[in-house]
């Protein structure tokens, strides 16, 4: 069993898009790693994790998100 903690990326409101949602992989993953693009929402809960590499996705500590 691997114990390596998996990565977490702190957000900021400025990359959130659409409907408060992340897209993984992001831009700076490797390319060998990549996945199916997927959407991880972060405005319900403030982070959420990607079911393909389980990286996290956390928005950054006093960032709002404006409502639409």
């Amino acid at each position: 069993m691997s114990t390596q903690a998996k990565a977490v990326v702190e957000v900021t409101a400025q990359d959130v898009q659409g409907p408060g949602v992340v897209a993984c992989p992001n831009p700076k993953m490797a390319l060998w790693s990549t996945h199916p693009k997927v959407y991880i929402d972060v405005a319900t809960t403030g982070e959420g994790r990607c079911p393909y590499c389980g990286t996290v996705y956390r928005l950054k500590a006093g960032e709002k998100l404006h409502a639409h």
